[in-house]
């Protein structure tokens, strides 16, 4: 079946597996095939004015700086994933968003306002940007529905949280079942979906999504990407997210970012990312 040329910021020679590559030697071959990926085409890729914007963003932990200089642009209600060798700063431009980082240079924008230097809250409250962290971060000993409510304690109305909640449990069957249990007793796939939903409760216009498939078993994997497809189709969510399993993530999303050294090394629609050959034998297991 013919593929029609997809949009793709940059390119690389042809190559095949011919050993296993170990993780050094995914970092040193992602390394050499680095270019400079210009903002012309980063922001082609958002079809038009972005909702969330990184400009020239320097980011670190401490003195240690692990982004350098990343551009980044997605629309209301598309796709990115980030992908790259370990240590490539993934989760670091989701942690620097968010404001978990120390920002030394660049600006985070949401809609063209400037929110770089608030707080986790302020962004979550006032710029409408939702964290779902790659760690289990239920309260085992909480019910469902406690878990749920404790994702609006920025909400000056409890009555508010408690709307969104039912809204929540109308929409999934499945935690509505277990809304008085204790979350210990959740599967995996249900303790991710609960962590996204808690997420819900501000109703956020961006999703910061952290390894959603960690962990998981296959058929609790395609539950969560068809919720998180389900958000961004049907309630317009734009989502951001770091996949350990990069081909999952690329065919999910709408653009993809191939991050090496804390820049953007490649940037170009998910499917065109698939097909690239140089991106498939380092990331996509060939």
């Amino acid at each position: 079946m013919a593929h029609e040329p997809k949009n793709l910021a940059g390119g690389y020679g042809e190559g095949t597996v011919d050993t296993v590559l170990s993780v050094g030697d995914v970092a040193r071959e992602a390394e050499a095939m680095a270019r400079s990926v210009s903002r012309e085409e980063i922001a082609a890729l958002a079809k038009g004015a972005p909702l969330l914007s990184l400009d020239g963003l320097h980011a670190g932990y401490g003195a240690m700086e692990i982004l350098h200089g990343v551009d980044l642009s997605v629309g209301a209600g598309q796709s990115l994933c980030l992908v790259g060798p370990n240590g490539a700063g993934k989760s670091t431009v989701l942690h620097s968003i968010f404001g978990f980082t120390k920002i030394s240079g660049g600006r985070v924008s949401v809609a063209g306002r400037d929110v770089t230097r608030l707080s986790p809250s302020e962004k979550l409250r006032d710029a409408g940007i939702a964290y779902i962290l790659q760690d289990n971060s239920v309260f085992p000993d909480m019910t469902v529905e406690e878990n749920l409510l404790m994702g609006g304690y920025l909400l000056a109305d409890v009555g508010k949280a408690r709307e969104a909640a039912e809204r929540i449990f109308a929409r999934y069957e499945r935690l509505a079942k277990r809304r008085s249990e204790r979350a210990r007793v959740l599967s995996g796939g249900e303790r991710r979906l609960l962590e996204i939903s808690r997420a819900l409760i501000m109703d956020p216009k961006v999703l910061l999504v952290d390894e959603p498939s960690i962990g998981l078993e296959p058929r609790m994997i395609d539950m969560v990407f068809e919720i998180l497809a389900d958000l961004q189709k049907a309630q317009g969510k734009t989502i951001v997210m770091v996949e350990q399993n990069a081909k999952r993530g690329l065919d999910f999303a709408d653009i993809g970012y191939v991050l090496v050294a804390g820049r953007v090394a490649l940037a170009g629609e998910g499917s065109a990312l698939l097909e690239n050959p140089d991106v498939g034998r380092l990331f996509l297991g060939g």
